[in-house]
């Protein structure tokens, strides 16, 4: 499976960004979903999971109540819908595409990657 992620840019903090993640080839269903990011200077972190198609969910505490995770299976898309953006926020944000496991929040369990996009957020 190929992916695109898309929707980064520039926003002021509080504001609001949604990213997209666009799949292109066969079986986007069967996959585990994830969002990632990496800051300048940092290791790549968790940021979101959901399940296949029973859409289960998990966020990084960092986001909780702030950031929400979805996927829309007809659409071969996965989306995070980023509210009340912070400065500490910034990095590039990675989807990545995986197979099911206890542990979702791990980049271990992703075997596909998209290239990235630049959410920057000012204070």
């Amino acid at each position: 499976v190929q992916l695109q992620a898309s929707g980064g840019g520039l926003v002021q903090a509080g504001g609001s960004l949604r990213l997209s993640c666009a799949a292109s080839g066969r079986s986007f269903s069967s996959y585990v979903m994830g969002w990632f990011r990496q800051a300048p200077g940092k290791e790549r972190e968790f940021v979101a999971a959901i399940s296949r198609n029973v859409y289960r969910t998990y966020h990084a505490d960092s986001v909780k109540g702030r950031f929400t995770i979805s996927r829309d299976n007809a659409k071969n898309t996965m989306y995070l819908q980023m509210n009340n953006l912070k400065p500490e926020d910034t990095a590039v944000y990675y989807c990545a595409a995986g197979y099911d496991g206890v542990d979702l929040s791990s980049l271990s369990r992703y075997e596909y990657w998209g290239q990235g996009t630049l959410v920057t957020v000012s204070s």
